[in-house]
């Protein structure tokens, strides 16, 4: 991972891109949360089995931040940001387009060996706002 918190909101936004595995970049703990736009997942375990789902099932996703701010701190670093966001669902073959907000909290793991920083998501909420 990388070691500034800022950089890992990139690299999470480039990994759904690209189709690559998303689950490295949450905290494995049963504390760790999810909350997507029509999805609540609780626990490492959980949030694991749905991002695998949506890996095998989706496809030429976009992700374009409009306003990312980021505050990190020694152990723990906030994220907001409006993002535009679509994918092809490729069971139907229908193309998914959201204007969304996002929100997460990522923790500092234990430094490694080599002491470099180890930003991982413990709670990230995602929604898409609608008027009322």
């Amino acid at each position: 991972m990388s070691p500034s918190a800022e950089a890992v909101v990139h690299d999470y936004y480039d990994a759904l891109r690209n189709g690559d595995p998303l689950v490295p970049f949450f905290r494995d703990d049963v504390s760790t949360v999810k909350f997507g736009i029509s999805e609540s997942l609780f626990g490492s375990d959980e949030i694991a089995r749905a991002l695998a789902e949506q890996t095998e099932t989706t496809d030429n996703w976009t992700v374009s931040s409009r306003h990312l701010v980021v505050d990190e701190r020694d152990d723990f670093a906030t994220m907001a940001d409006d993002v535009t966001m679509a994918w092809t669902d490729t069971t139907s073959g229908d193309r998914h387009r959201f204007d969304s907000r996002w929100s997460a909290t990522l923790v500092n793991q234990p430094p490694a060996g080599d002491g470099a920083r180890d930003w991982r998501f413990a709670m990230m909420h995602v929604s898409a706002p609608h008027d009322l």
